[in-house]
This record gives structure tokens, sequence and C-alpha cells, in this order.
């Protein structure tokens, strides 16, 4: 040990210091909590938030009903987007020609034998595929033969 390292070890035992080696890094400040925790997004916002990374793709023209599954993490369902629709009107869930459907509902058009299906947004907009031959963002009602709206039943 060097005499002037010597020294300053004495004289801060003296003082009643506490020296950290030189290898030493001081331990960092938590930082500041700047906003409250509200936990993980919303089912719905989810759902949006998988159609909104996807637009533009082209990945999912003539599978709307997987598409809106798949968005809320499941799959295989319903047959076809009518299939669901059928199964909203059935369990008495159906709101019919309603274009005010809440954030996260299904939407959904008489359009094909197989019906089609998005996802609205809240503010009388959608996701779907199909809008404009791919997934993308719309204004309700965009197709002909609007049904109406239902929460998801998965």
């Amino acid at each position: 040990m060097n005499r002037s390292f010597a020294t300053a070890i004495l004289t801060v035992l003296a003082l009643g210091t506490t020296v950290l080696p030189a290898t030493a890094v001081p331990a960092t400040a938590p930082a500041p909590i700047t906003s409250t925790v509200l936990g993980p997004q919303s089912r719905a916002d989810d759902a949006i938030a998988w159609f909104a990374a996807r637009n533009g793709s082209t990945a999912y023209q003539g599978y709307c009903e997987k598409a809106v599954e798949n968005a809320y993490g499941r799959t295989g369902v319903y047959a076809s987007a009518i299939a669901n629709w059928n199964d909203a009107v059935r369990r008495g869930a159906a709101h019919r020609g309603d274009l005010n459907p809440p954030k996260g509902a299904l939407v959904f058009w008489n359009i094909s034998a197989y019906g089609h299906v998005g996802v609205a947004t809240g503010d009388s907009n959608f996701w779907a595929t199909s809008v404009d031959s791919r997934i993308g963002k719309a204004r309700l009602p965009y197709f002909s033969n609007y049904l109406g709206w239902a929460q998801p039943n998965f």
C-alpha cells in the first residue's frame, strides 16, 4: 500500500466515514414515479392494436372472422362472421343497425354467404379486413348491408 492511500484510509477511519474501494459503483437512486400504473391494456385495446399493427396487410383477405378472433387471442370459435352474428342474435346480444358500437365491439355486415366482421374503435370507426382490399380502418358503415354490433363472445 502506498503511503498517501494509507494516510487517506486512516483519516477516513478517524472521521468515521466509510470508504468505498476504487472499483465500487455507488447505487443509483430509483427513478421517480411520474405516472400511475394502470395495468395491462384492455382486451379491446389489444384487439385494436393487433389490427393497427397489421394495417395494409392482405394476409387475412377472405378470413375476417379469423382476423377478429386472432385479434382477441382466439381462433376457430366461429366458422364465419355470419355464424358469429347469428349466435349474437340467438343470445339476444345483437344491436341491430346501431352505428354507435363501443370500443372493441364486433361490427357485422351481410355482404356474402359468410358475412363480414370487424372491430369497432369506439369513435364511429372500425378495423377490418377488406378495407380497400386489405386490413384497414374505416368509418361505419363503409360496406353495404350493415347488420349491427355485438360484444365478442370469446
